[in-house]
C-alpha cells in the first residue's frame, strides 16, 4: 500500500536518493553521466533545505518503508516531482502530482508554475496531459552543459 506524507526533517537524504534515481534514468541524454557527474551534493543539499523549510511542503511517498517518490511545493509553485524508475507508469506520479497541487492550492494559491528541462521530453508530456502550458519563460540550468528549462503553468 502506497502511503504519501509529508517528509520529516531528517528525511532530506531519503528524497534526495528518490531525485538522483529518477534523473539517472530519465537525464541522461542531457546529463551523460561519464562526462556530466550527478551533482549530488548540491542536489542532497536542495533537499535538507525543503524538510526545514516552513513555507514549503515536502511529501514522501513509500511503499511499506520503501521510498518511491519525492515532490516539494511552496506558494505557487511545483519545486520538483520525483518517481523511481520502477514505477514509472503505475499511476504514482499522477497521485503524487495530484497532492502535490492539493498542497499548492493549501497555501492559497490560485496558480502553479514549474520549470521543466526542455529536452525532458516525458516530464513535458505528464505535465501537459495534466492541463499545464508552457508560459513563455526559460532560464539556462545551472548545472553543466547548462541546458534551458522551460517554464509551465497551471490555473486553478
Amino acid at each position: 500500500m502506497t502511503e504519501i506524507r509529508e517528509a520529516r526533517r531528517n528525511e532530506g537524504p531519503i528524497l534526495a536518493a528518490v531525485c538522483e534515481l529518477a534523473s539517472l534514468a530519465a537525464l541522461g541524454h542531457i546529463f551523460p553521466p561519464e562526462t556530466y557527474p550527478y551533482p549530488r551534493e548540491a542536489v542532497h543539499a536542495r533537499w535538507a533545505a525543503a524538510v526545514r523549510d516552513r513555507k514549503a511542503r515536502t511529501l514522501l511517498a513509500l511503499d511499506e518503508r520503501e521510498p518511491l517518490g519525492a515532490a516539494c511545493v511552496t506558494k505557487g509553485w511545483l519545486q520538483g516531482l520525483y518517481v523511481v524508475p520502477e514505477r514509472w507508469g503505475t499511476g504514482l506520479a499522477d497521485t503524487l502530482h495530484d497532492r502535490a497541487l492539493d498542497e499548492v492550492r493549501g497555501l492559497r494559491s490560485r496558480a502553479c508554475r514549474l520549470w521543466v528541462l526542455e529536452d525532458n521530453a516525458r516530464a513535458r508530456r505528464f505535465y501537459e496531459r495534466r492541463g499545464w502550458r508552457e508560459n513563455g519563460e526559460s532560464r539556462v540550468v545551472e548545472f553543466p552543459p547548462n541546458p534551458l528549462d522551460i517554464g509551465y503553468s497551471l490555473d486553478f
